[in-house]
């Protein structure tokens, strides 16, 4: 099973390893389009931070992002299972999973990336700031540029078992499984379902969702689960405790949407 994550926005600091290894990085075929963005990003960081803050989108108490990003190529390398923090990851906890989860982790989770296209846990980066949602002034939207890349790696990194995606909107539009990929992808959403007047409402949940998608994910690698296909995903979810309603797709070359019910939001 593969399972597609977005990043978080704050990142953990770059560690003291070795500095960034492009060529040790998964998916070596996103290479090219890797280095092309870290050497316009660099450029920009480096020569006017004004413009770099601008394009970045950051915010005046975020400047030194900008001097972040200006050494991305000495700065220290840790995990990307490191380096991202922040709701989804908290709740994920990789780092107090058993041994056996870990290596599951490593390779089942795969990490999406304004930066890197993708990226698995156990890849070395270092700390840098750059969303889906940016534009470069040369390269463009990032969530287009990724498309061609990305279309040629990942039919082949999604080969055999269901696709559990879990991305946000702005990194979902960076890959659209087609084809029989599409068919054994699984499309989550949260939803927190109240009782109002006696009347049940169900409502998308934002914070919060990404708190579940993480216990979710924990409690797949925990489990050791290796279903075979969206439907024995859909029940090993429900074996766990999760309350889950699903729909397959209604034609072909589509994925399936799986809903998550809640009830309490934590």
């Amino acid at each position: 099973m593969l399972v597609l994550l977005p990043p978080s926005e704050g990142k953990a600091a770059s560690g003291r390893g070795a500095p960034l290894k492009p060529e040790s990085l998964s998916l070596p075929g996103l290479a090219d389009a890797r280095a092309a963005i870290l050497d316009e990003l660099v450029e920009l960081c480096v020569a006017d931070e004004e413009k770099a803050r601008e394009v970045l989108g950051l915010s005046e108490g975020l400047r030194g992002e900008v001097a972040k990003n200006a050494e991305l190529r000495t700065a220290g390398t840790r995990p990307a299972g490191e380096i991202y923090t922040g709701v989804l990851y908290d709740a994920l906890g990789l780092g107090t999973l058993d041994a056996a989860a870990k290596r599951r982790a490593g390779t089942s989770l795969l990490v999406f990336s304004g930066l890197w296209g993708a990226v698995r846990v156990g890849d070395r980066i270092p700390s840098y700031r750059c969303s889906m949602g940016v534009k470069l002034p040369g390269l463009g939207a990032l969530n287009a540029y990724w498309r061609t890349p990305m279309a040629s790696v990942m039919p082949e990194a999604a080969e055999g078992g269901p696709v559990l995606d879990l991305r946000s909107s702005a990194y979902a539009g960076a890959w659209k499984p087609s084809g029989e990929v599409a068919e054994r992808t699984v499309s989550v959403r949260v939803l927190q379902s109240r009782v109002v007047d006696g009347v049940e409402k169900r409502s998308v949940v934002s914070h919060f969702n990404k708190a579940t998608k993480g216990r979710m994910v924990r409690d797949l690698l925990l489990a050791g689960a290796r279903p075979k296909g969206p439907a024995e995903l859909v029940e090993v979810l429900r074996d766990l405790g999760y309350t889950v309603e699903a729909q397959a797709p209604a034609r072909a070359g589509r994925p399936w949407a799986l809903d998550v019910v809640v009830t309490e939001i934590h």
